[in-house]
């Protein structure tokens, strides 16, 4: 499944991430980037890293 290492990553990063929640984090692989403030500034960044390889932008919040 596509970015399924990504979503599996978000979640075990889910409790760290929590503060910033309502912000945007940009996930690769096993990685978490950063959190950005924007859902474009984090679009912005996971093309300038990883051009066309798949990455994670995921709204951080409490109840999905």
């Amino acid at each position: 499944m596509a970015l399924e290492r990504e979503l599996q990553t978000y979640a075990e990063r889910f409790p760290e991430l929590l503060p910033n929640e309502g912000k945007y984090v940009l996930i690769h692989d096993a990685d978490v980037v950063d959190v950005y403030g924007t859902y474009q500034d984090a679009l912005k960044e996971g093309y300038a890293r990883f051009k066309l390889a798949p990455f994670l932008i995921k709204q951080i919040e409490s109840v999905e």
